[in-house]
């Protein structure tokens, strides 16, 4: 999820009433809620390394007791006063879990088990911006302030944890947010399944989910010699054949020669859904661009996350790079 929902998470996790834990329970929260995206800071080498090292340790179960302690670290020091160290550390603990719970709803996904295992978990059930959730936090920040407001209208008095209402019922959106996205979800997958594709029937399907709309899916549907992606709204008609059909090429050399380059092995570790390309390049004579992408991430049309190689005619590869946002300029 975004900075936003993760930070929100935090803070409603404090007016909830973690914040009878320890002093400083809001910050603490917040940071925490934060602290696995301390690996942006993998960024600072370049588009590559930062898909290698994004959601790697930090985003571990077993690095987890870890990361519950930078925030206190980090407020102890700020504040220069006592905190209750188990108290913020459980709270802090709970903060991080909720960061993983969150990320796993999305199609990026998350490698829970690192280091003994690279495998990517992901739920797809919820885009890393989602409206709704956004709507649900603005009212859930706005609601207790307008609530005092009112209140002071009438004279009414206030009583209890401000907000604390607001945040629980917050939290519990994003419960049954997600669990009702999920049952959407389901259904999804369900009717992709179940039809036939230009005479071929699916190897795999998915369905990644609208930030606006949720009832509305993007579909993905792999056969063996294609992709055929879908506008899918279930709540209307849905015709197999109106897919944007993405044929995958023939084995060949040019494939085989990028396949070995470390850009495309490191692409290949994260790529759920690769389509590969083999394009004519204008220079040098009788080069090759080769290119895979990652389907979840965008197609040929609208290009996502890339990895691309210029090969010469001898199949040597003169430069590659990974992109998130298409290929790059040859």
């Amino acid at each position: 999820m975004d900075p936003l929902t993760h930070s929100a998470t935090g803070l409603f996790l404090s007016r909830a009433g973690l914040n009878r834990f320890t002093p400083y329970a809001a910050p603490i929260l917040i940071l925490a809620a934060n602290a696995p995206d301390l690996d942006i800071v993998s960024g600072a080498g370049g588009a590559l390394t930062y898909l290698n090292y994004h959601r790697h340790l930090t985003y571990a179960i077993a690095m987890a007791p870890v990361m519950a302690l930078v925030p206190l670290v980090a407020v102890r020091l700020a504040v220069r006063r006592p905190i209750h160290w188990k108290g913020a550390y459980l709270i802090s603990l709970i903060a991080v879990a909720t960061h993983l719970a969150l990320d796993s709803t999305n199609i990026y996904g998350i490698r829970l088990l690192l280091p003994f295992s690279a495998h990517w978990y992901h739920l797809d059930l919820t885009s890393v911006v989602d409206l709704w959730i956004w709507a649900m936090i603005l009212l859930a920040v706005a609601g207790p302030v307008l609530a005092r407001l009112v209140g002071s209208e009438i004279g009414a008095r206030s009583g209890g944890t401000p907000g604390r209402s607001f945040a629980i019922a917050a939290l519990a959106f994003l419960a049954l947010y997600n669990g009702a996205h999920a049952i959407l979800h389901d259904r999804a997958l369900s009717m992709l399944d179940a039809r036939i594709y230009q005479g071929a029937a699916p190897l795999r399907v998915a369905a990644f989910p609208d930030p606006a709309v949720p009832w509305r899916f993007r579909g993905l549907v792999e056969t063996r010699e294609f992709y055929s992606v879908h506008d899918l709204d279930l709540a209307a008609g849905f015709d197999p054949n109106a897919g944007h059909v993405f044929y995958k090429p023939e084995q060949s050399a040019a494939l085989n020669a990028a396949a070995r380059l470390r850009t495309f092995q490191d692409f290949g570790r994260f790529a759920q859904f690769p389509l590969w390309r083999v394009l004519p390049v204008a220079e040098p004579e009788g080069a090759v661009a080769v290119e895979s992408m990652d389907m979840r991430f965008g197609s040929p049309l609208h290009p996502g996350f890339v990895a691309t190689a210029i090969l010469d005619s001898r199949l040597d590869a003169l430069r590659s790079w990974f992109t998130f946002g298409g290929a790059a300029p040859r």
